[in-house]
């Protein structure tokens, strides 16, 4: 069953004993993991240029900004990440992907200077958060950014409000952005405000009309939107049954 933090699954011996269980967490992103997989640099941190941590379940962006100052490659995707954080010392990275994760707001990238491609694909940032993209204003160096798959990406202005949002971007989504498209999207801003505001205080309301519905009815499949506690939910549930094997393998 689902804990804050994390999942709880029997240990065997202790299961024999007093029917205790041990918490199933979320991968901590520590020294130990990132020089594990940092062979291809031996293990080596202070100059790792390049790191690819994805489907490793990790649960919290920490330890690169200390670490990995010179990181100009961070693979992220594939995790459960909630949030942006603990980035702004990483001067020298050019390419964050956090694609599949579950992150439901642009920001704490400012530090980033040298950044040029974010991939944002399949994340929860919705039409309520679309307005932190503006946080990626004076990241001049940004070409690139990818936002498919995020409920904010199916609101009817949101590719001219993100174009016009960021005037440094020569693609979004992988399309290239056309002068016309950028001209036109800027004479539409105004309006695209005007307007987001009101769509994303209805997209407030009905996405906590949402978590109320699944509060209530925990065990209802179908009130089990694709949503960040979804996501979350399946993959601990998955590092749990994994974990449990591990553990009779060893018997």
């Amino acid at each position: 069953s689902l804990r804050p933090g994390g999942l709880e699954f029997a240990m065997p011996d202790e299961e024999a004993t007093n029917g205790t269980k041990k918490r199933v967490e979320p991968e901590r992103l520590t020294e130990d993991l990132i020089r594990r997989k940092a062979e291809h640099n031996e293990g080596m941190l202070s100059n790792l240029e390049e790191i690819a941590l994805h489907q490793l379940d990790i649960g919290r962006i920490e330890t690169v900004n200390q670490a990995c100052r010179e990181l100009r490659i961070l693979l992220l995707q594939s995790n459960i990440i909630p949030r942006l954080e603990n980035l702004n010392r990483l001067k020298k990275l050019e390419y964050l992907n956090v694609a599949l994760n579950n992150i439901q707001k642009i920001e704490n990238l400012e530090g980033c200077e040298s950044l040029k491609k974010l991939d944002l694909t399949c994340n929860f940032v919705d039409v309520e958060e679309l307005a932190s993209v503006r946080s990626l204003r004076n990241n001049t160096h940004l070409e690139e950014v990818y936002l498919t798959g995020n409920p904010c990406a199916q609101w009817d202005g949101y590719r001219p409000y993100v174009i016009a949002s960021l005037p440094q971007l020569a693609k979004l989504d992988g399309q290239e952005v056309t002068r016309t498209e950028r001209i036109q999207a800027v004479q539409q801003l105004r309006d695209l405000e005007r307007r987001l505001g009101p769509d994303a205080e209805a997209n407030r309301r009905a996405n906590e009309a949402a978590r109320e519905r699944r509060a209530r009815e925990p065990d209802n499949e179908d009130a089990r939107e694709w949503c960040p506690e979804t996501r979350l939910l399946d993959t601990l549930e998955a590092r749990e049954r994994k974990l449990e094997q591990e553990e009779k393998r060893r018997e």
